[in-house]
């Protein structure tokens, strides 16, 4: 039995090890791919704001060139394609920028003052290409855009450049975008020397420390790029996580639960085998004793020489008394230890001289041969209680008993009573091995018995099971004070 329960405990240690194993592989799963979701998001809201910032540079350029007074160039692109055929029909793109003089295109002397009507004057000339000639530029930059996807992606990279001349992109102003989004990051402005025109996103970091980096551009054409830092709070990542952790916890929880109850259902199951076992065995080293005394006075019956002497006949049915006294009071006591309430216990109160009790008790004691007592009884003589006489002799015997078996060559029981309230307390104390602390509040438990089974001393754990029963029958109380190798004292209080 043992060895299966050791099994059990080690398969059952196993399961929940590994359980616990998978769950924290599952959640780990569930956490990448959270924090992979928090960075795709985190992601959009920065290529947002990049995008925010770029349109509004781009109104703060139209409106330069519309509003400004003193600026005195204008910037003007260009787009030209070539259709080659080979095997592949390849189509190229290049983008030329060219940058006029207002005062050139409408004709008037470099040191001639413009005014607001005059620059409109030049900007619808240029749109209109009334006015438009490569020849007058006064600065001109070319590009290969073949990389470009389509005519839109090309205008709008020659667009671009043009905004990032005449207004620069800077870490200032995104990092005011970014910080109105709530988002706080490190800022890097870049330039490459070959185009870009897809934002790169890079992860790094540790799962506990991860950082993502957004590298942008915003003038594709010139290959300069704004790369953007963020480090991942994991907090922020758990909130999207938290209906996930509450039912893994939930059943986590139950589960360990179940599993810990099967393990004390199964440790109370193999404590009451060894009670059982216990029971079973001091039950027959009780019973052995009064039923071989029975045995010796029957057979002591059948001689007629042992017969015919009126001391040995007188002797052997006093034996044989004696012997069934025990035995009905062992099954009395088993019987009464059966009963589910107190107030099933039959009663048959009577007036009794406690004084007298105990020394009836004391007198009747069998003393262990080597081992001296003293019996000390300091009850007043004139004490009396109501109670059952059988019941309080039992109480008083179990107590007796148990001081002189639990103590060693030599022991002193002392026996006081005291009136208080209405109550009497009935004082019996030793000095014998005394009780340790662990097992002062478990010793009124039935079948309980502490460091003593450690000896070789016999019991079941019933004894101060069954005084507790009866004292509460007469709606008394008790109680135990104890030092461990000084001895013990045992208080009951009983209704005056």
């Amino acid at each position: 039995m043992e060895k299966r329960i050791k099994v059990l405990y080690i398969v059952t240690i196993a399961a929940i090890l590994a359980f616990l194993g998978m769950q924290a592989y599952w959640l780990y799963g569930r956490y990448v791919y959270s924090l992979n979701e928090y960075e795709r998001s985190l992601t959009q809201k920065i290529t947002e704001s990049v995008d925010l910032y770029n349109g509004l540079r781009d109104i703060g350029e139209k409106t330069k060139h519309s509003c400004d007074s003193i600026g005195q160039n204008l910037m003007f692109p260009v787009i030209s394609l070539s259709i080659s055929k080979d095997d592949t029909v390849r189509t190229s793109r290049r983008v030329s920028i060219y940058t006029y003089s207002y005062n050139r295109i409408l004709g008037l002397d470099s040191n001639t003052f413009l005014t607001q009507e005059m620059r409109e004057k030049a900007l619808n000339d240029v749109y209109d290409h009334k006015r438009y000639n490569k020849d007058v530029a006064s600065d001109s930059v070319h590009y290969d855009a073949s990389q470009a996807k389509d005519e839109n992606e090309t205008w709008a990279a020659a667009h671009n450049v043009v905004t990032a001349r005449n207004r620069p992109f800077t870490k200032v102003g995104v990092d005011s975008v970014l910080r109105k989004k709530g988002i706080e990051a490190e800022i890097m402005i870049s330039q490459v020397d070959s185009m870009v025109w897809n934002k790169n996103v890079r992860h790094y970091g540790t799962l506990l420390n991860p950082r993502l980096s957004v590298s942008i551009p915003y003038s594709q054409l010139e290959g300069k790029v704004v790369e953007i830092t963020c480090r991942i709070n994991p907090f922020d990542v758990l909130p999207m996580m938290w209906p996930t952790l509450i039912v893994v916890l939930l059943i986590t929880v139950l589960l360990i639960i179940c599993l810990i109850l099967q393990i004390i259902t199964v440790l109370k199951l193999s404590r009451l085998d060894k009670m059982r076992n216990s029971f079973v065995t001091t039950m027959i080293h009780e019973l052995k004793r009064p039923i071989s005394t029975l045995k010796m006075c029957v057979s002591g019956l059948e001689n007629e020489k042992m017969m015919a002497d009126p001391d040995i006949r007188k002797e052997m049915l006093s034996e044989t008394r004696l012997a069934l006294d025990n035995l009905s009071a062992y099954f009395s006591k088993l019987r009464d230890i059966t009963f589910n309430a107190v107030e099933q216990i039959p009663l048959n109160h009577q007036m009794i001289n406690i004084h007298g009790l105990f020394e009836k008790v004391s007198d009747s004691m069998v003393l262990p041969v080597g081992k001296s007592v003293e019996f000390i009884n300091d009850i007043d003589v004139t004490l009396e209680v109501s109670a059952d006489p059988t019941h309080l002799y039992n109480v008083l015997n179990n107590l007796v008993e148990n001081a002189v078996k639990y103590s060693g060559s030599q022991v002193e029981i002392k026996a006081e009573t005291t009136v208080n309230n209405g109550f009497v307390e009935i004082c019996i104390s030793d000095t014998g091995n005394g009780i340790p602390s662990d097992d002062l509040k478990h010793i009124f438990r039935r079948f309980y018995r502490g460091k003593a089974t450690g000896s070789d001393l016999p019991g079941m754990g019933l004894g101060l099971a069954y005084v507790k029963l009866l004292i509460d029958a007469h709606g008394g109380d008790i109680t135990v004070e104890s030092i461990e190798g000084k001895g013990t004292r045992f208080i009951i209080l009983l209704p005056h």
